[in-house]
Order: structure tokens, then sequence, then C-alpha cells
């Protein structure tokens, strides 16, 4: 379980979160901006005023992965003991396998870190580009690879690594940013909000729009931005407009009572194809593992089982693999049990909707 660190920041840090919600009722919302950056942002039918996102028309052979994996994933289910052993085995597996952190650990680098037990290994960091101030290429994220997704999981941001934070979303061209918290002074610092523009040193940040997606549980409702993040000196880089998800009632070290926003997330992203040029998702919780870990796990096993890769119904092994890249991801029992839910869920629908269509 992560420690937070002994330094306590104010309240005086971080804007509330629902008094900035309400001043920002007085921006535009609803209409998207005609800007070519945002022309180029994929998923924004994602947030189109319909009762859902785009529904996945599936191939007969797509319908096929779908139901053997529904029966293998449900039939998990009805021996919960496994799904323990599982787990057991995943926690002693990541024992054996912890790799270097050096960097991560510096003296210069450890104000960086949110939680001092929860860094990146030196293998798969993610090294900011191009920094003129020594010291300045660290930030407390992991790139998270696999056969068909491409994740950046990261913590929460801290007011010292805020510019850092958007240093990486615009060097990597990252297109969306899922954040699986809500704004805390000890869980995440407020990395963008305001009525106008923020500035982060070389960075400025402003949000273009935000609304709520509909639910008729407020347990499962999402908050979407389109923020535009850019340079403010002069750069070869171009605007970067960023889809920006929120789902701030999944609690800290615990599961949602049900799977609709997490499946709303997926939804909006994985039914799609994004331009390849845009690079990997930003997810983040607090320490950036465990309600990280438990969304990556869903996100990649649904788009490879659609893509008839049928060793993504071993779950064992894809956490693994994560945690090989960023130790605790899927921290808890709870979480690892999540995944399955989740997956059983959306695979239901999938299939039901094929009927559907027949």
């Amino acid at each position: 379980m992560p420690r937070t660190k002994r330094t306590k920041r104010t309240k005086a840090d971080y804007d509330d979160d629902v008094g900035v919600i309400k001043s920002q009722k007085s921006q535009k919302r609803g209409n998207v901006d005609s800007s070519s950056s945002e022309k180029a942002l994929p998923f924004l039918d994602f947030l189109s005023d319909s009762p859902r996102p785009r529904r996945a028309v599936l191939t007969g052979d797509q319908h096929k992965y779908c139901s053997k994996a529904l029966k293998f994933f449900s039939d998990k289910l009805e021996e919960p003991r496994q799904i323990i052993e599982e787990f057991r085995k995943i926690n002693a597996k990541a024992r054996a396998e912890l790799k270097t952190c050096n960097v991560a650990l510096s003296s210069a680098n450890w104000s960086k870190n949110r939680y001092d037990n929860v860094v990146p290994f030196d293998q798969n960091r993610v090294v900011l580009k191009d920094s003129s101030t020594r010291g300045r290429d660290y930030i407390n994220a992991s790139f998270i690879t696999t056969t068909s997704s491409r994740f950046i999981a990261t913590q929460g941001p801290l007011p010292n690594t805020y510019e850092d934070f958007w240093e990486m979303v615009i060097q990597y061209r990252c297109p969306v940013v899922i954040m699986l918290t809500s704004f805390d002074m000890d869980t995440c610092g407020d990395y963008f909000q305001a009525e106008d523009e923020r500035q982060f040193g070389n960075v400025s940040v402003v949000t273009k729009w935000i609304r709520s997606s509909k639910s008729s549980d407020a347990n499962s409702s999402l908050v979407l931005r389109l923020l535009e993040a850019k340079y403010k000196e002069d750069s070869e880089e171009p605007p970067m407009s960023v889809l920006h998800v929120q789902y701030p009632e999944w609690p800290d070290h615990g599961v949602p009572t049900d799977t609709v926003a997490v499946r709303q997330i997926l939804k909006g992203l994985i039914y799609q194809v994004a331009p390849p040029e845009l690079g990997p998702i930003v997810v983040h919780c607090s320490a950036g593992i465990g309600r990280t870990g438990t969304y990556c796990t869903i996100h990649d096993t649904m788009k490879r089982i659609l893509s008839g890769d049928m060793s993504a119904l071993d779950l064992t092994d894809s956490v693994a693999t994560f945690r090989s890249q960023r130790d605790g991801m899927v921290q808890t029992l709870k979480q690892y049990w999540f995944c399955y839910s989740a997956i059983i869920d959306e695979l239901l629908e999938l299939i039901s909707d094929h009927q559907d269509e027949e």
C-alpha cells in the first residue's frame, strides 16, 4: 500500500473541485471548436450527446472470440478460490522480479514522487526530452506496452511536477488522459482547472469545454473535458488537443459499485482506430498503479479478444506483464476481481448487441 509523504500540502494548494466546475458554467459547452487541432483529435464521437458512445459492430469471427471468452471468464467466477490463488501467484512473482529504480530514488528526484515506494523502473521510465535543466528529464511515469496497447501509467501530478506532466503529454503526443480519481490535496493536484489559461513554466493549458456524461447513477458519471496544451515560447510543436476523461467516484484501493463508467471509457476509446502518429494513452489515479492498472488490464484484454488473441484470457499473465513494467499494477484482490466483472459485462453487451443486429 502506498505511503503518503510526511510533508502535507494545504487546501490552499488546490482549487476546490466543485467550485471550479461551477465557475466553468460560464464557459462555452457542448459546441466543439472547429480549429484544426480539435478536428485532428480522435474519439470526439465519445463526447456526443447520444446515450452511449458508438456501438461496436462485431464480425462473425469477433462474435466467436467474444463468446469463447465469455464462457471462459464466467466459468472462472464460479471458482472464486482459483481467482484468489491467481492473485497470490501474481504477488509472489512480482516480488521476485523487482528491477532497479535508481533514477527515481536519487536525491535530485525524491521530491517528485508522491509516494516513496511507488516509483518507475529505470528500464522503461518516461524520459522527458530536450531538457535544458539538469535533472529535469525525470517524471514518475512508466511506459506500459503490450501487443495491442500503449499506455503511460503515472501518479497524480504534484504541484512541483505539473509542468513535467504537460511536457510529457506534448512531447509524446498523448491524445487522451484518463483520470481515475478526484482532486484532493493528498491524492492528485489540480493540474489544469481554471476559467482562464493556466501557466506551468513554459507550458500553457486551457480548458476549451467541460461536460458530464449522462448516467442515471451519480457514481457512474464521467467528467469530460477538451484541453489544449502548448508551449508559450516559440516552438515547432503545434498545440496539443487532449481529451481528458475523469472518473472521480472510483475509490482509492477499492472498486466502483458497478462497471458502467469504466466500460463507457472503454467504448469511447477501443472501438475506434487512432491515427498512428498519436502517442500512448495517459492513465493515472493517485499512485498510478491500482486503479490505473485495473483500467489498463480491462482495456487491453478487450482489445486483444476482439483481435482474436486468445492469450488475453490469461489475466494472471496480463497483470504480471503490467507489473514487470510498473510495480503494483492492479493493487488489490478486489481490483483483480473487478477486471473479471467488467470484462464479462462488456462481453455480454457486445454479444447481445450482435444478436440484436441479426
